[in-house]
C-alpha cells in the first residue's frame, strides 16, 4: 500500500466525516503532505480539540461501513450544478474541462485520485487527527480565513507510534522553544515580523560561521564582493525580476526627496524609485561587467553573504526558517563551456565539504536534479543547445561525484536547471539548504560576455550557488540538529567556570587566564552551586569547571563534560589538550 494513497484516502474519509457532522459545512481542498494530509473547511462557527475527536470518532464508523472509492468523469455543467452549493468548488471548476470526482457513500468531491478500493482498507489504528490551523483560501491573505485540520495514516499501529514519538522529539528540538533556554535571538513585533535581532551568543555563532565560510571561499578561489540593501527600479526592470519576481518584492521607495520633504506634502522634484533586493545576483553582473573580461580572466567566482528581503504574508512567518529579512551565501561563477564541468564538480566538493564541517555525511544528503520539460518548451528561455548542454552535464557530473538524485521533470526555473541539495537532520527531516544552477536570463537580459582566443565575443556561462541557503535557516536547522548542542568550536561559551564559594573567584580568574584561547565564562553569582551547575548544563555548555578548596590546593581542576555523568580530575595541561584535540578534528 502506498502512503501517498492511503493518506490521499483518509483525507476524504474525514470531509465525509465533517459532512454529517456539520451539514452546512463548505469544502476547500485537501491534499497530501509530507508524513500526513490536510483539508480546509469553511465552518460556521469555530471548532475545538473536542471537535477534532468527535470527527474521528465519525471517520471510525464510516470506515467500518466498508464503503467503495467510486470515481466518475463529468463535463463541467454537470460539476458546476453538482456543487451550486460549494464556492470554493465552484471556483477550481472554472479553470477545468473535464472533471474528476470520487463518491464515498454519501459523500462526492472534485478529486483525480488515487484512492484505496475500499475504506476497509484503511487501518484505523493507524490514523489520527493532529490539529487545528487557520489557512487562507489558496494561500492569499486576501481570501477568507478557513479552517485546516492536519491529520496523518499509517499502515499500522507501530507506524503511528514511532512518528508521534518523533513528533514529540521535534517538539523539544525545535528552535523556537530551545532559543527562550540559549537567549540567541528574538523577534520584536516593533522593529518587524520576520526581522530576527540576534543576542550576544547568537551573533557570535553567526559570526563563527561566517568567518568560517569567508576563510574557505578565499582558500577554494572565490574573490568576496559587498552590494548595498537597495537598488534603482532600473536594475530589477532590466534582471526581469520587476515582472517575474514581483509577487515577493516590497514596493518602492521613493529615494528623489526626504521623509520630512514628504511629511510636508512637497512634490518629487526628480523621482528616484528604489526597491529592497530579494536577491544579490544582479549586484554580481554588475560587477563583472565593469570591467572588460577576457578568457585568461576567466572564471570569475564572485562570493556574499548578502542580506536580502522578500515578501512573506504574517501568518506564514515562522522563527528563523520563514522570515522577510535574511542573509543569502550567494556565489556566483562566470566560464567558459570548457570549464563548467570543472566548476561544477568543485562547487559539489565544496558543499560536500561544508555539511561534513557541521558534521553531516554524505548519506543525510538528498539530490534532486530538477530539468526542463520538453513538452512546454515557451514556459523556458535560452536556446535549446543551451539546455541539452547544461542538463546532460549536471547529470554527468551528479553521476560522476557518485550522488544519489531524483530527476524532476519539470521542476527547472523558467531560466534554467538546477540541482538541489536537502540535508536530513537528526531526526530524518530534510531541510533546503543548497542549491546549484545555470542561469540563461541574466546572461541574456545584461548580455554578458568575454574576449575568447581568437578575439571574438562570446557568452560565459553563468552559475548560481548557495550553499547554506540562508544563514537563518541554517542556525535554524542546526540549533534543531544538535537540540541546542553545539559541537566545541561552534559553541558560544565553551567552558564555564564555577568557583563555589567567593574565596574560590582567585583561582577561578589564574584558570580563567590560561583558558584565554577559548571562550570562557566565570560564573561567581551569589547562587548555590547545584544552581549555578543546572544553569550550566541549561546552556548546554561544553565543558564545566567546578572549582573549591581541593581543587585550589591541588592546582587542578574538576571538568564535567556535556553529556557525560562524572567528572574529570585533570590538569589545566591536560584540558587544553583534549579542547585542542576536538577543534582540531573539525578542521
Amino acid at each position: 500500500m502506498k502512503l501517498e494513497t492511503l493518506r490521499h484516502s483518509v483525507a476524504h474519509l474525514m470531509a465525509h466525516a465533517v459532512q454529517n457532522l456539520y451539514p452546512d459545512v463548505k469544502f476547500g481542498i485537501g491534499p497530501n503532505i509530507d508524513d500526513g494530509f490536510y483539508y480546509d473547511f469553511d465552518f460556521k462557527n469555530p471548532l475545538s480539540d473536542k471537535d477534532i475527536k468527535n470527527i474521528q470518532k465519525e471517520m471510525k464508523k464510516i470506515l467500518n461501513k466498508d464503503l467503495p472509492f467510486q470515481k466518475k468523469v463529468i463535463t463541467q455543467a454537470a460539476a458546476k450544478k453538482l456543487f451550486k452549493d460549494q464556492p470554493y468548488k465552484l471556483e477550481l471548476i472554472e479553470n477545468l474541462d473535464k472533471i474528476s470526482i470520487y463518491q464515498l457513500g454519501n459523500f462526492t468531491d472534485l478529486c483525480k485520485g488515487p484512492h484505496l478500493s475500499s475504506t476497509k482498507q484503511i487501518p484505523v489504528e493507524g490514523l489520527k487527527l493532529m490539529k487545528l490551523a487557520g489557512a487562507y483560501w489558496r494561500g492569499d491573505e486576501k481570501n477568507k480565513m478557513l479552517t485546516r485540520i492536519y491529520g496523518t495514516a499509517w499502515e499500522n499501529k507501530k507506524q503511528l507510534q514511532d512518528y508521534l514519538k518523533k513528533l514529540e522529539e521535534a517538539e523539544k528540538r525545535d528552535h523556537r522553544r530551545i532559543n527562550k533556554k540559549l537567549n540567541l535571538y528574538h523577534i520584536d513585533e516593533n522593529v518587524g515580523l520576520g526581522l530576527p535581532l540576534w543576542h550576544p551568543k547568537g551573533a557570535l555563532i553567526w559570526r563563527l560561521i561566517e568567518d568560517f565560510w569567508h576563510k574557505a571561499h578565499l582558500e577554494n578561489g572565490y574573490d568576496l564582493v559587498r552590494s548595498p540593501h537597495i537598488a534603482n527600479k532600473k536594475l530589477w526592470e532590466q534582471s526581469g525580476h520587476w515582472n517575474f519576481y514581483n509577487d515577493s518584492m516590497y514596493q518602492p521607495m521613493e529615494a528623489g526627496q526626504s521623509l520630512e520633504e514628504m511629511q510636508q506634502g512637497k512634490k518629487v522634484k526628480e523621482q528616484e524609485q528604489y526597491l529592497l533586493k530579494p536577491m544579490n545576483c544582479p549586484f554580481h553582473v554588475m560587477i563583472y561587467k565593469h570591467e572588460p573580461k577576457s578568457y585568461r580572466d576567466l572564471p570569475v567566482r564572485t562570493a556574499e553573504c548578502g542580506t536580502v528581503y522578500r515578501y512573506e504574508q504574517k501568518g506564514e512567518l515562522s522563527g528563523l526558517t520563514r522570515v522577510r529579512g535574511f542573509t543569502q551565501d550567494d556565489a556566483h561563477i562566470f566560464c567558459t563551456e570548457k570549464q563548467v564541468e570543472n566548476e561544477l564538480k568543485k562547487v559539489i566538493n565544496f558543499i560536500l565539504y561544508i555539511f561534513s564541517s557541521f558534521g553531516f555525511k554524505k548519506s543525510d544528503i538528498e539530490v534532486s536534479l530538477s530539468l526542463r520539460d520538453s513538452k512546454n518548451k515557451e514556459k523556458y528561455i535560452g536556446s535549446d543547445k543551451g539546455w541539452n548542454f547544461t542538463q546532460k552535464i549536471l547529470e554527468k557530473v551528479a553521476k560522476d561525484k557518485k550522488l544519489a538524485f531524483n530527476k524532476e521533470i519539470g521542476e527547472a526555473a523558467f531560466y534554467g536547471p538546477k540541482l538541489d541539495f536537502k540535508l536530513k537532520d537528526s531526526l530524518g527531516r530534510k531541510w533546503q539548504c543548497s542549491t546549484l544552477q545555470f542561469d540563461f536570463n541574466l546572461s541574456e537580459r545584461f548580455d554578458l560576455e568575454y574576449v575568447d582566443s581568437n578575439g571574438k565575443k562570446q557568452k560565459p556561462y553563468l552559475l548560481h550557488r548557495a550553499l547554506f541557503g540562508s544563514f537563518e535557516r541554517f542556525i535554524g536547522l542546526l540549533i534543531e540538529h544538535y537540540a541546542g548542542a553545539f559541537p566545541l568550536w561552534l559553541s558560544p561559551t565553551q567552558i564555564q567556570i564555577i568557583p563555589i564559594s567567593d574565596k574560590h573567584n582567585k583561582y577561578a580568574k589564574e584558570i580563567a587566564m590560561k583558558l584565554k584561547d577559548f571562550r570562557v565564562e566565570i560564573k561567581d553569582q551569589n547562587d548555590s552551586l547545584s544552581k549555578k551547575i543546572r544553569n550550566a548544563e541549561t546552556q548546554k555548555t561544553p565543558y564545566i569547571i567546578v572549582l573549591g578548596d581541593k581543587e585550589v590546593k591541588s592546582k587542578r581542576i574538576n571538568v564535567r563534560t556535556r553529556g557525560k555523568n562524572e567528572t574529570q580530575d585533570l590538569s589545566i595541561t591536560k584540558l587544553i589538550e583534549q579542547l585542542n584535540t576536538q577543534i582540531e578534528k573539525k578542521k
